[in-house]
C-alpha cells in the first residue's frame, strides 16, 4: 500500500488528530512537518487553497478536511472501528465532532489555548490577556455542554471513536492552561482526558514530542 504522508505543523491540534488516528490504527505514516506560517505559502496552497492544515496524501490520493481523513483511515483499516454502527451512538459522535470544530476550536483553542500555548510557551510572547477574558463564558459553555453529553469511559460509551480524537488535542492543550485546569477541576472532562492521556497515541504525540519534529521558521 502507498505511503501515508501528512502534511502539517508539529503541535497543531488537527495534525495530532490525524496522527491520533494512525497511531491507533497501528498504520505506518510520514509527517511532513512544516514550520509555522508555512500553510499559508504557495507550496501548500496548492494542496489545501483554504491554507489549513492537516492534509493527506495517500499515494496519488490526495485529501484535506480532518473529519474526511479520519473517516478515510477508519474505512480503510476496519480494526480497531472508530465509529460504531448503532445509529444513535454515531449521531453522538457527529454532535460531538460539530462541537470540537465550530465551538471548542473558536472559543477555546483559538481564544485561550492558542495565546497560553503558542503565543507564550512556544513563541515566547505575551498573550492577550484580555482576550481570554472576554473567551471564558464561551469556554465554560463549551465544557459544560461536553461534560452533559459525554458517556465514559471514552465520549461516547466504552468504545473510543473519532470524537474523542477530534476533541483530546484541543483539550489536553486546554488543559496545560491555568483557566483550563480551573474550569474542569476534577469533573468528567479532565477524568476523560486522564484516561486518554494514559493511551500510547497520546503520549507518542504529545506537544514536546512534536516540538523535536518542528523545522525552524524561514
Amino acid at each position: 500500500m502507498a505511503e501515508f504522508i501528512v502534511h502539517g505543523i508539529p503541535g497543531s491540534p488537527f495534525v495530532r488528530s490525524v496522527l491520533l488516528c494512525f497511531e491507533e490504527k497501528g498504520v505506518p505514516y510520514h509527517l511532513a512537518a512544516m514550520a509555522m506560517g508555512e500553510h499559508k505559502k504557495p507550496e501548500h496552497m496548492a494542496r489545501h487553497p483554504f491554507g489549513r492544515i492537516p492534509v493527506l496524501d495517500h499515494g496519488d490520493f490526495r485529501l484535506y478536511e480532518t473529519q474526511a481523513i479520519l473517516r478515510y483511515i477508519d474505512e480503510l483499516f476496519p480494526s480497531p472501528a472508530l465509529q460504531p454502527k448503532d445509529v444513535k451512538a454515531r449521531a453522538r459522535i457527529n454532535q460531538l465532532i460539530g462541537i470540537s470544530d465550530w465551538y471548542v476550536r473558536t472559543d477555546i483553542s483559538a481564544a485561550i489555548s492558542r495565546e497560553r500555548i503558542v503565543v507564550a510557551l512556544l513563541l515566547g510572547g505575551k498573550p492577550d490577556e484580555a482576550k481570554i477574558a472576554a473567551a471564558l463564558p464561551a469556554a465554560e459553555v463549551c465544557v459544560r455542554a461536553i461534560e452533559k453529553l459525554m458517556g465514559a469511559p471514552f465520549l461516547v460509551g466504552d468504545q473510543l471513536t473519532i470524537a474523542d480524537l477530534m476533541m483530546a488535542p484541543h483539550i489536553s492543550y486546554f488543559a496545560m492552561s491555568p483557566e483550563g485546569k480551573t474550569m474542569m477541576g476534577k469533573g468528567k472532562l479532565m477524568q476523560w482526558l486522564e484516561r486518554m492521556e494514559a493511551r500510547p497515541s497520546m503520549q507518542h504525540t504529545t506537544l514536546a514530542k512534536m516540538r523535536e519534529k518542528m523545522p525552524k521558521a524561514a
